[in-house]
């Protein structure tokens, strides 16, 4: 619990207090969050976070939950709550068109592991939300027909970030206190930060992607998006876990929270290797570097370390992520050329210049970034970087009809992501404060493999170094 002056976002907490003081119940949030809906579409311009919504599936969801708040048998304690997912999750009813026009010809009939366990849990399902085109960019950019360009709820003139664009911004637009997205270059993470809201990593394989589109085996992992450290940590108690359907994660240690409500952070080592976390914007790093000393105030040590070959660790993400999205989208790229978008085309046409002996290169490199983490992991408890480089890019008229190609953008706005991806280990960020003109700037937490805990126990320390939030100029408040 954060006592916060001014603005704070509506979280897991907010809608329970109501729901158990009988204030409000989870049928009349749902009406209001229909309404919020219905305004997002209508707004000028559209917010474009949710892309499918049916307000029948909405209904149900939110009655059933009442009933249970009434007889006092709620299923967790994410009953009644709102959450939307990432449009690359199948979700009954709806289309798993994951950014396309031409995938999910035909309404889903069977959820993706995590849409049933937020179901089993009493969870509000409000619709699927927007994404880049087949997660192929960083910027949420995606001008096709069904889709169109989600708007940053601080400053509708900018991007979300991507690919899990749209759930970021509708966590901090306020339509829902959780989404879940996917992160295979940064897609949870990336939009998290632009949009001033916690985004979670967790280990590779940790939360299953079985029903997820299977665009990069090796480097994605599925995680939350919400208002705050202690609802992320929440949904991925939630979600975490082997899953038979999804082989990858069935050796997990069991996922726990020790330790996360420490007083204080003594005794904790946290790594920094300051070349690297250097290389940003100087807003970025001055925000970034008073964050850190925050941390050091609460009793943790910081130990300064080398993270080698970074720059062949990137390169190798790159050819490891784009080589398997081509693999899987091969017969996409030549039945649907004409129906990707422009931007789409050009990274998946630079995909098929890498060959067999590059993608077995990569490999190798993982092998030893992977060996140089865990020597790293022996001496700190977890890794320090900005989030992003730089704060939310403008979004220009000729985005909306073409889409935006800009891959320094893109190379440059998942600099301190990619390791998290190319190796496994999971990754936390945290809003830690803004811009002089308002943009929000992250910092990242990154741990050894399945130690979440850690990460989660440092956030919630972080969250207290940003005295105030500021209220996003596109908010809705569902519990008002």
């Amino acid at each position: 619990d954060s006592a916060r002056n001014g603005f704070s976002f509506k979280g897991i907490k907010d809608y329970l207090e109501c729901y158990r003081s009988g204030k409000l119940t989870p049928s009349q949030v749902a009406k209001n969050i229909i309404a919020m809906l219905e305004d997002c579409d209508k707004s000028t311009p559209p917010l474009r976070a949710i892309v499918q919504w049916d307000q029948e599936q909405i209904m149900l969801m939110a009655e059933a939950s009442t009933t249970r708040y009434r007889n006092k048998c709620t299923l967790s304690c994410l009953d009644g709550i709102p959450v939307c997912l990432k449009e690359e999750f199948k979700v009954v009813p709806y289309h798993h068109r994951v950014g396309t026009v031409y995938l999910g010809t035909q309404p889903e009939t069977e959820d993706a592991t995590v849409a049933k366990k937020l179901r089993e849990a009493g969870a509000m399902i409000i619709g699927v939300s927007n994404m880049h085109e087949l997660g192929t960019g960083t910027t949420g950019c995606n001008p096709n027909r069904y889709h169109k360009i989600p708007r940053n709820p601080y400053n509708p003139n900018h991007f979300t970030g991507g690919s899990s664009s749209g759930s970021a911004a509708a966590v901090a637009a306020g339509l829902c206190p959780v989404a879940i997205g996917t992160d295979g270059g940064g897609s949870v993470r990336i939009p998290a930060s632009f949009c001033g809201v916690v985004g979670l990593k967790g280990t590779f394989g940790r939360i299953s992607c079985h029903g997820s589109l299977p665009l990069s085996y090796s480097t994605v992992s599925v995680g939350p998006i919400c208002t705050s450290v202690a609802d992320a940590a929440i949904v991925y108690s939630i979600l975490a876990g082997p899953d038979l359907l999804y082989p990858y994660g069935l050796k997990q240690p069991r996922a726990t929270l020790s330790d996360m409500c420490a007083p204080d952070l003594k005794g904790l080592k946290l790594g920094v290797d300051w070349t690297v976390f250097k290389a940003c914007d100087a807003e970025v790093l001055s925000v970034c570097e008073k964050a850190v000393k925050h941390l050091q105030s609460l009793g943790a040590s910081v130990v300064e370390v080398s993270l080698p070959e970074m720059e062949e660790a990137r390169v190798a993400h790159v050819i490891c992520i784009l080589s398997e999205m081509r693999d899987f989208l091969q017969p996409d790229f030549n039945k649907h050329f004409h129906e990707m978008n422009l931007e789409t085309r050009a990274s998946l046409a630079l995909a098929s210049q890498f060959t067999a002996l590059d993608y077995i290169k990569a490999n190798r490199q993982r092998t030893r970034s992977m060996r140089f983490l865990q020597e790293i992991f022996s001496t700190v408890n977890c890794i320090l970087t900005p989030a992003v480089p730089c704060t939310a890019p403008r979004i220009y008229e000729s985005d909306l009809l073409t889409g935006s190609s800009d891959m320094s953008f893109t190379v440059r706005s998942m600099r301190f992501m990619q390791l998290g991806n190319f190796t496994g280990i999971p990754g936390l960020v945290v809003p830690i404060g803004y811009s002089t003109a308002g943009f929000p700037i992250s910092l990242q937490v990154m741990a050894k493999w399945w130690d979440e805990a850690v990460l989660l126990r440092i956030g919630l320390k972080l969250e207290q170094f940003c005295d105030q939030t500021k209220k996003p100029s596109i908010y809705y408040d569902i519990l008002a």
